[in-house]
């Protein structure tokens, strides 16, 4: 209501009634209500297009591999860098670390890690460690395996397991070997148990294809069991000086029979050679005197006065003393002795 000076009551009527201005009041409250909405909306999609923007970028560090799944199936597998995703969960990213070479011990357990690392056995690990040799020997063996995701799809689909699916074949794998092996085989020969086991166990692995690579497999330890760990330890004495002595022996053998066989062919040898050298001779021998003889035939004066001469050059060069002998004595002629009589003078001197 105003005020009016020309009314005797001093007022004035309402211009609106209560209806108008109880619409008008409601009116106005809508109107800031949707405005509120408005707002509200707007903040809802600022908050969803950051939290989009925040989880749709996702970095994959070196080394590792992301396995991209939308709505839980497998897409694509990307290298380590920066990569983007479709948010709000209709993308999920699996990291798998293909580089890491992760350890599988068997027979024993880490009890405490570090520069002096602790093991201890408890019942599964002497369970699965306690194995039959085909000589019906026990034996308790620890090995360890090493192996690298290499495929993550595979890794992280083909197997439901794969962890638990390396141990149950390790542990086949290394029961079928020791069983075909005797104890003193597998003890003196690790290294080709070690090859053998890695084949045979990448081998099942791969026909699984399961995307692991076994890196390394070792035998750790691998004694008898400690109940007859004893006997054993004298059984392997026994075997040790066994050979010992079979080594001397043999080193023995090896020195002397190479010596005496030498020694054999060098007689044999020799008398090859003497036996050579004296058919020769004979064989010269021979053909000489045929030669000579063909010539007595030829003329018989002048071969017998060669053959004189000849005899007499080479017996006079080799005589001492010289006796000239007249046909006609019945006696020998002293000659004068010059040596003797060299002597005397000398001694009379």
């Amino acid at each position: 209501m105003s005020w009016d000076p020309n009314n005797q009551g001093g007022f004035q009527g309402p211009e609106k009634d209560i209806g108008d201005m109880i619409k008008q009041a409601r009116s106005g409250f809508d109107s800031f209500k949707k405005g509120g909405k408005n707002i509200w909306s707007l903040v809802l999609i600022v908050f969803l297009i950051v939290i989009g923007a925040l989880t749709a970028a996702y970095t994959v560090s070196a080394g590792h591999r992301g396995v991209v799944l939308r709505f839980g199936k497998y897409t694509s597998t990307v290298m380590p860098g920066l990569h983007f995703k479709i948010p709000f969960g209709v993308d999920r990213v699996i990291d798998v670390h293909t580089d890491k070479v992760d350890t599988e011990t068997f027979g024993f357990k880490s009890v405490k890690a570090g520069v002096r690392s602790k093991f201890d056995k408890d019942v599964v690990s002497e369970r699965e460690s306690l194995m039959l040799t085909r000589d019906l020997n026990v034996i308790d063996m620890e090995w360890i395996i090493q192996y690298r995701r290499q495929d993550p799809k595979k890794y992280l689909f083909n197997v439901h397991d794969p962890i638990q699916t390396i141990r149950d074949i390790s542990e086949s794998v290394i029961r079928r070997i020791v069983g075909d092996r005797s104890f003193d085989y597998i003890l003196q020969n690790r290294e080709e148990i070690n090859r053998l086991f890695q084949d045979q166990l990448q081998g099942i692995l791969d026909e699984y294809d399961s995307g692991i690579r076994i890196i390394n497999v070792r035998l750790q330890n691998v004694v008898p069991p400690n109940e007859v760990k004893d006997a054993f330890n004298e059984v392997n004495t026994a075997q040790q000086e066994k050979e010992r002595l079979i080594n001397q022996a043999q080193e023995q053998y090896n020195r002397e029979i190479p010596q005496a066989r030498g020694e054999a062919e060098r007689v044999i040898n020799g008398a090859r050679g003497y036996a050579i050298e004296r058919i020769n001779n004979a064989k010269g021998e021979t053909a000489r005197f045929l030669d000579v003889l063909k010539e007595y035939h030829m003329a018989k004066d002048v071969t017998k006065t060669r053959l004189y001469l000849e005899t007499y050059r080479e017996i006079i060069p080799n005589a001492k003393q010289v006796y000239v002998i007249d046909s006609e004595q019945k006696t020998i002629l002293p000659l004068l002795d010059l040596d003797k009589l060299t002597q005397k003078q000398g001694g009379a001197k």
